[in-house]
């Protein structure tokens, strides 16, 4: 697998043919089938590694703060960070939405980010005086941020997008947290 991640992020999905993996992994491509049913499945078990290292970090990110205010905005600004590494915007990105379906990609999205929002607006939610529909409401962030994450993956100046992606989600998500 770490084979595979490497060409794909480096070569983009399609740049990258199965004989290329096996040279690269050392193995023959007797091995990758047995693994793996194809190319593409190869790439999903790439997507949802890196999903889980991504969801590993922003977790981390959020028990490391326990302020509710700036460990949202850390993590914000975290996704919005790993998103820049060229391994995360090539495959899960650019590449995961066209390879995997959208649908597909979406729910390998939810698996992973959903719980986090979740459980952070279960958190928001319990020192709330008004009701969160917390589901719906964690579905609509999670679109969001990986919005904005697609938007600075594809503009033309990708620094100066991000800041302009950060200042809005930010502004966003402020609008569910307590007063102060």
């Amino acid at each position: 697998m770490v084979a595979g991640r490497e060409l794909f992020a480096k070569r983009g999905y399609e740049h990258v043919a199965a004989e290329q993996i096996v040279a690269a992994a050392g193995v023959s491509r007797g091995a990758l089938y047995h693994h793996y049913r194809d190319k593409r499945g190869l790439f999903r078990a790439v997507v949802e590694d890196l999903e889980t290292e991504v969801t590993a970090k922003l977790a981390a990110t959020l028990d490391a703060d326990p302020d509710i205010r700036s460990a949202m905005a850390a993590a914000v600004r975290g996704y919005l960070d790993i998103c820049q590494r060229p391994d995360v915007g090539q495959i899960l990105l650019i590449d995961a939405p066209g390879i995997l379906g959208w649908q597909t990609w979406r729910d390998i999205e939810t698996e992973h980010g959903l719980g986090l929002i979740t459980g952070l607006l279960d958190s928001i939610a319990h020192h709330q005086p008004s009701q969160i529909a917390v589901p719906v409401l964690a579905q609509l962030i999670l679109s969001a941020v990986m919005e904005g994450a697609l938007v600075v993956a594809h503009a033309n100046d990708p620094t100066a997008m991000r800041e302009q992606v950060e200042a809005a989600l930010l502004t966003l998500v402020s609008g569910l947290l307590p007063s102060r």
